[in-house]
């Protein structure tokens, strides 16, 4: 089995574990990593307008 293939399914047998056993729990952290990926993404946008408009 390729080694990705292998990472690939232990993660989604850790996240089903983590889902079955701590539902409210996942959610909170799935919420939170949500609106921490959309503020970093804000940013580099940001970052990248205000470059282009240095120019």
């Amino acid at each position: 089995m390729d080694a990705k293939k292998l990472i690939a399914v232990v993660v989604v047998v850790f996240l089903g574990f983590w889902m079955l056993q701590d539902p409210t729990g996942l959610a909170d952290t799935a919420k939170s990593a949500g609106g921490e990926g959309w503020s970093v993404t804000e940013k580099v946008f940001t970052g990248v307008i205000d470059f282009v408009g240095a120019l």
